[in-house]
């Protein structure tokens, strides 16, 4: 087993990469290599028939971001671009997805925070106190191992808000991460993360993600909006026909479209479905329109 400061691989896999920014200018000419990748806890290498290039993550100041410089990148749906300041490069790996997530392990798994949880819960705020936490990766989100043995589970669907600021913990300024989740019960609470600020970069970063699958910017017919606002009223996914006056099919199909627009997500076949952050969401703002 690994000792932590040991260099250990993460992945190694295929991989098209081109450089966007060199020397803090614009690159025009944007072109893709194919090659191999190759990531460990430490370092990133790019290996292509030109040779092998080899970034240090202690010099990657953000991650993310579109450099769509000409038509041969922006075709590209996915890639993950690396910011070292005067340099962007961006890597388009067979599976975008799992290298991502890679990458976010590679920055942070092991790590330490601080984190305050819960802050608040259920809109009253907690007498809590800051502990020392460990960080993990995992492909629903992020996990934090804290001191007192407790685990704090940041699900990606379940995270509906987040904002950064600078606050006070344990006598020093620190970058805060104020996350509003939901918990295993569903109840509503408000997680602080705190650290060093590089480090508090790329957990926001990650993080960010669920508060963008928790968007409530989807285009929804009437109907749909009806069955959300029904599921978060406590109607059970069977009750929805006969609580709303619709043909069982008519509802079956409904469920299909939020499943595939990742509003509910299914809970058994035939036919269960439970609200998620992002249908919470929804469905509150459309009763409060109502």
């Amino acid at each position: 087993m690994a000792q932590q400061g040991d260099e250990y691989k993460i992945t190694d896999t295929q991989a098209k990469f081109a450089v966007a920014v060199r020397e803090g200018r614009k690159v025009s000419d944007v072109s893709w290599t194919p090659g191999r990748v190759l990531l460990s806890n430490r370092r990133l290498i790019l290996a292509g028939n030109d040779g092998k290039r080899t970034i240090p993550l202690s010099k990657l100041e953000r991650l993310g971001g579109r450099h769509d410089a000409n038509q041969t990148v922006a075709r590209v749906s996915n890639y993950v671009s690396f910011d070292l300041g005067e340099q962007v490069m961006l890597v388009a790996a067979s599976d975008h997805e799992s290298f991502e997530r890679d990458v976010y392990r590679a920055l942070l798994d092991q790590k330490t925070v601080m984190v305050k949880h819960p802050a608040i819960e259920g809109g009253v705020v907690q007498d809590t106190e800051w502990e020392q936490a460990r960080v993990k990766i995992d492909e629903n989100g992020l996990n934090a191992a804290l001191e007192r043995g407790a685990f704090v589970k940041f699900d990606l669907d379940d995270i509906s808000g987040l904002d950064a600021a600078k606050r006070t913990v344990n006598g020093d300024k620190k970058p805060v991460i104020e996350v509003s989740h939901t918990d295993d019960e569903g109840t509503s609470i408000e997680t602080h993360v705190a650290g060093d600020p590089n480090r508090m970069r790329f957990v926001e970063s990650w993080l960010r993600k669920g508060e963008e699958r928790s968007s409530t910017n989807v285009d929804l017919s009437s109907r749909d909006r009806e069955v959300l606002m029904a599921l978060y009223s406590g109607v059970s996914p069977f009750e929805i026909p006969s609580f709303l006056g619709m043909d069982v099919d008519d509802v079956e199909e409904t469920f299909e479209r939020l499943v595939e627009l990742e509003v509910v997500e299914e809970v058994r076949i035939r036919r269960e479905v439970a609200l998620n952050s992002r249908g919470r969401n929804i469905a509150s703002e459309a009763m409060n329109d109502q």
